[in-house]
């Protein structure tokens, strides 16, 4: 009778990664209780520096949560980590090769340089055929005449000769 007694007494409880899973899930589950305030403080200590302009309060909370769990279970395995440099040193070599060499064609990046629009000066003359229609554009100090009316671009007029919108500058050749 007294060795059952002990065996009761010293019956195992739960196994303490069972606790401690629970108060992590209560504890992140409780995150979404926080001000952003609260939130962007816990940002800070975490990352040392204050979040992203425009991030997402949920967003806040991943971080948060996650900090929590790396802190509590250990975070990346380090194969994941070493993963995750590889990663990161890849694509960095690709836009240091792309910044030494524009208008290269990468695997996975195509960087192309976009050219200046002409700079269209008061007294020039534009023309241009649209459905077997010719129409003519003065370029003004203040605007753009067509049809006798001053218009403030080159789009509004693009979009009453096709009625649709158009770039101006592009419907025009520029």
């Amino acid at each position: 009778m007294g060795s059952a007694a002990i065996v009761s007494m010293t019956a195992p409880r739960a196994p303490k990664p069972m606790r401690a899973r629970l108060s992590i899930e209560t504890e992140v589950a409780a995150m979404s209780d926080l001000s952003r305030e609260e939130l962007t403080a816990q940002w800070e200590k975490i990352y040392k520096c204050p979040p992203p302009k425009g991030v997402r309060r949920e967003l806040l909370i991943r971080a948060a949560a996650w900090h929590l769990q790396a802190k509590r279970l250990g975070g990346f395995s380090t194969e994941t980590r070493r993963l995750l440099r590889s990663a990161i040193d890849r694509v960095e070599k690709k836009i240091a090769d792309r910044d030494r060499q524009p208008n290269v064609v990468d695997d996975d990046i195509k960087v192309t340089i976009a050219q200046k629009r002409k700079q269209v000066l008061p007294g020039a003359r534009l023309v241009r055929d649209w459905n077997g229609k010719t129409h003519i554009v003065d370029v003004i100090e203040d605007g753009f005449v067509f049809e006798a009316k001053i218009y403030p671009s080159l789009s509004s007029i693009a979009r009453k000769i096709t009625g649709a919108h158009w770039s101006g500058p592009r419907f025009f050749g520029l």
